[in-house]
């Protein structure tokens, strides 16, 4: 995964393995970072490994 890379909602889906709900729910609540291009959403590569990253040190 490139950190440049735009990644699709299924994408970002797929990834975590979550539902779209909850992956737009983590968007709403500004845990994940996201772009808009036109009417769709992207997340940034980056972002969801920021996310990942920040999500396993609230675990430890």
């Amino acid at each position: 995964m490139r950190g440049d890379e735009l990644l699709t909602i299924p994408e970002v889906m797929a990834r975590l393995k979550i539902g779209r709900s909850t992956v737009y729910d983590l968007i709403r609540t500004r845990r994940l970072a996201s772009v808009t291009i036109g009417r769709a959403r992207r997340v940034p590569a980056h972002a969801l490994v920021d996310y990942i990253h920040a999500h396993l040190e609230e675990a430890v």
